[in-house]
């Protein structure tokens, strides 16, 4: 078989059909899951949880606009009907009459359970005397239609205690039946999807349910012109990863057609853009394999950084094709394959610095171009010359050559002027080292900014929670989770009285612990106490005690009414509510409360909470704070291995060259056209952040292989024309692989293109300018 199919072409068959194997079975995520580290802390875990999974995860917003406010209301219920009935959603609310009434058929049936004011002292005289009478006051207020009808069972208004003690703002206000913005502009409806945050094709499912539903409630006379507004965490991620998907496979082609393009001028034949694009596709190939079986999921960023790598991967088949086109395929491996080599070896140094970040989207990127950029070079070391033959037939490239070396002699000419530029960029540096760096993970984010102002606006409007904020409480079970969450809410509800703290959330209030069910059941008094307190408290009344026999009647029942278990909840909004905020893990159970701020401004005191809550064992956790610290730990940890890779690189030049003056040589363009391009990006106004540091190393990466040619070549003869038309040729494909990048509208890809595109092409001019060359050995 080797005798008609080469040995490393045979291995390289078989290695590709392996690794096409494995890629068709590999799974790919387009979404922002990247950004989540790989070895999160006990705050990031809960982080993590809540972003894939929790509540807020899973909560869309519904604006209804255009008609007026009865067609938006009918509208709004037809929606909500037949959202309920498709299944996708375990959750619609619009505010319709009757929505709810399972709510308040639980909180008023279980209400000496669940109201926080049933104490003993309740039901003595004086407390009864008092709450009824606030009772009775509450008759003038808007809620007295809703007080009257319970009167009789509840005058000492448990359920009035139990709603009171939820957020006042959390509902939107109502217009013709239904819920509506504060202007009145359109009706508004919140939706629970059944899948999970971190589920985007289940997102993306629930989403295309909304919009084909709404697109029948529009088919209805009178409510064509009605318009539909969405917003929340799954519309974002469906977004995103839609936008990411595009632009990946709209670069990829663009940059492989530019490439193309290329490679077609200077080489003239079909066969050989052919064979040059195979150590591209190995390396493509490669770089997915390795990254799928050592993390199990391939970001779409990684792809999309794979449609830059190309530009780089398909350097080495031009310098193989141009160079020994010339001398011959053994002279190459001879005269040339050696600094190819070492360009290879200082872009794994630098690439294999990825490798060690807690930040998943870099540990892929630096395998994947690990992988790509060796894989490349084996095949076109190993490969590519018994496909093309010994000497490639290419055109004779002596003539732009030599033109091309008549403008690195005036560069070299012009070079004081580059050190002038970098005197200045370092300047503008030092000025600017403050704010240099973006220190919020927004800068990673691929949001549309209208789409953030619809979310803005519908969240406003229908008060929803931003889940900021929250305290979590661990157990060993349902029973001890609930107990702590009461506990923390004692201490919380101290801040809330001293108006330090707007309130919180807890599933507690509906699903109380069986110990705090059993201590308000024995708070109830023996039904004939109570009914001598009730006639002594109201004996000057208008309500007399003689009215209250329904009231006698339920406190009896209530005494010997089974404890509350979740299975009650079934059939209730309030399930949901109570589900969102707890969980279940290997270690046990544990329950969030998230909190809510005092006023307008949206932040909370962060100290006092932390204060209020020591010696509970509760952890209190800002989400927003969490993930900026994050980011910055990234961007800290990048930071370090940036230094680590540019040391390998260093070390690996110095051992190979052996000497100071040529290591200058190497690294001194390099360093360049970093601070060159770090400067011009700040003072264009581009925030940096944490993908432009990486290709800040990715420069210094690939750069390295066009300073390594210009050094190797600083002798009394100089470069040769060929060698030079090839190091342009790559440069030119490197920078619109890395370029495109730069048109990406996704933070992440752009970053890379408009960092490492303009770094490549700076390194090889000033490459050339300050090429010195040394004098011929005596």
């Amino acid at each position: 078989m080797t005798r008609l199919v080469p040995r490393p072409v045979l291995l390289w068959i078989l290695a590709l059909l392996a690794g096409l194997a494995i890629a068709w079975h590999s799974r790919f995520n387009a979404d922002m899951s990247f950004v989540l580290p790989l070895h999160p802390t006990p705050s990031q875990e809960v982080m993590i949880r809540q972003i894939k999974e929790g509540v807020v995860s899973r909560l869309l917003m519904v604006g209804i606009g255009g008609g007026d406010a009865d067609q938006r209301a009918q509208a709004s219920r037809d929606l909500r009907a037949r959202l309920v009935a498709s299944g996708a959603f375990t959750s619609v609310q619009n505010g319709e009459a009757g929505s709810q009434d399972a709510d308040r058929e639980y909180l008023f049936r279980n209400r000496y359970l669940l109201s926080p004011a049933v104490t003993p002292a309740r039901f003595t005289v004086e407390g009864l005397r008092e709450s009824i009478g606030a009772s009775i006051d509450l008759l003038a207020s808007p809620a007295g239609m809703m007080l009257k009808r319970s009167l009789p069972q509840d005058p000492t208004g448990e359920l009035w205690a139990q709603i009171s003690a939820l957020d006042p703002t959390s509902e939107p206000p109502s217009r013709a039946g239904v819920w509506a913005s504060r202007d009145g502009g359109r009706a508004l409806l919140v939706l629970q999807t059944k899948a999970l945050g971190s589920d985007t094709d289940g997102q993306e499912q629930a989403l295309a349910t909304l919009d084909a539903q709404f697109e029948q409630v529009r088919q209805t006379p009178g409510l064509t012109a009605l318009t539909l507004e969405v917003a929340g965490p799954g519309r974002f991620a469906v977004k995103a990863r839609d936008t990411i998907r595009e632009e990946v496979s709209r670069l990829s082609i663009l940059s492989t057609v530019a490439i193309v393009v290329v490679l077609a001028f200077v080489y003239r034949s079909p066969r050989l853009v052919f064979l040059g694009l195979l150590p591209v596709a190995s390396g493509a190939l490669a770089g997915v394999v390795a990254v799928s079986l050592i993390f199990g999921t391939v970001f779409g960023i990684t792809i999309g950084f794979g449609a830059a790598l190309i530009g780089e991967a398909v350097d080495y088949s031009i310098y193989y094709f141009l160079q020994s086109g010339r001398v011959g395929a053994e002279a190459w491996r001879t005269r040339f394959w050696p600094t190819v080599r070492l360009g290879v070896l200082t872009s794994l140094a630098g690439f294999g610095a990825l490798l060690f970040s807690g930040f998943p989207g870099l540990a892929q990127l630096g395998l994947y171009a690990m992988s790509g950029v060796l894989t490349a070079a084996l095949v076109t070391r190993f490969v590519l010359p018994v496909l093309a033959g010994p000497v490639p037939a290419v055109r004779d490239l002596t003539g732009p050559g030599i033109r091309l070396a008549a403008m690195g002699q005036a560069l070299r000419r012009g070079r004081w002027a580059a050190l002038v530029l970098a005197v200045l960029a370092l300047t503008h540096l030092a000025i600017h080292r403050g704010d240099l760096w973006q220190a919020n993970i927004s800068a990673l984010s691929s949001v549309d900014p209208a789409d953030l102002a619809v979310d803005q606006a519908l969240r406003a409007d229908i008060g929803a929670p931003d889940a900021r904020y929250m305290v979590v409480v661990q157990g060993i079970n349902q029973e001890a989770a609930l107990q702590a969450a009461e506990a923390a809410g004692a201490r919380l509800d101290r801040l809330v009285e001293s108006g330090r703290l707007g309130g919180y959330d807890s599933p507690a209030r509906f699903l109380p612990s069986q110990a705090l069910q059993r201590q308000r059941q024995a708070a109830l008094p023996e039904p004939a106490d109570l009914a001598r307190r009730l006639a002594v408290a109201q004996a000057d009344s208008p309500l007399p005690a003689n009215r209250l026999a329904p009231f006698l009647a339920d406190i009896a029942a209530a005494r010997a009414q089974p404890l509350i278990g979740r299975d009650q909840l079934d059939g209730t909004q309030l399930a949901l509510a109570t589900d969102a905020l707890m969980e279940r893990h290997p270690a046990g159970w544990g329950v969030l409360l998230p909190l809510r701020p005092a006023g307008g401004d949206g932040e909370i005191d962060t100290d006092a909470v932390r204060a209020a809550l020591v010696g509970t064992g509760a952890l209190f956790i800002d989400l927003k704070g969490e993930l900026n610290h994050l980011y910055a730990s990234y961007l800290g940890e990048a930071l370090v291995l940036a230094l680590a890779g540019v040391a390998a690189i260093v070390a690996l030049l110095a051992a190979t060259l052996r000497s100071l003056p040529r290591l200058v040589a190497v690294i001194g363009p390099l360093g360049l056209a970093v601070v060159l391009v770090m400067a011009g990006l700040h003072a264009l106004g581009q925030p940096l952040h944490l993908l432009h540091l990486v290709g800040f190393l990715l420069i210094v990466a690939v750069g390295s292989n066009y300073a390594l040619f210009f050094e190797r070549s600083a002798d009394s003869a100089g470069i040769d024309p060929t060698t030079l038309t090839s190091m342009v040729v790559a440069n030119i494909t490197t920078v619109i692989g890395f370029g495109v990048l730069g048109l990406s509208s996704v933070p992440v890809l752009h970053a890379v293109g408009v960092t490492v595109g303009p770094g490549a092409a700076l390194v090889l001019v000033l490459s050339a300018a300050f090429l010195t060359r040394r004098a011929a050995p005596a």
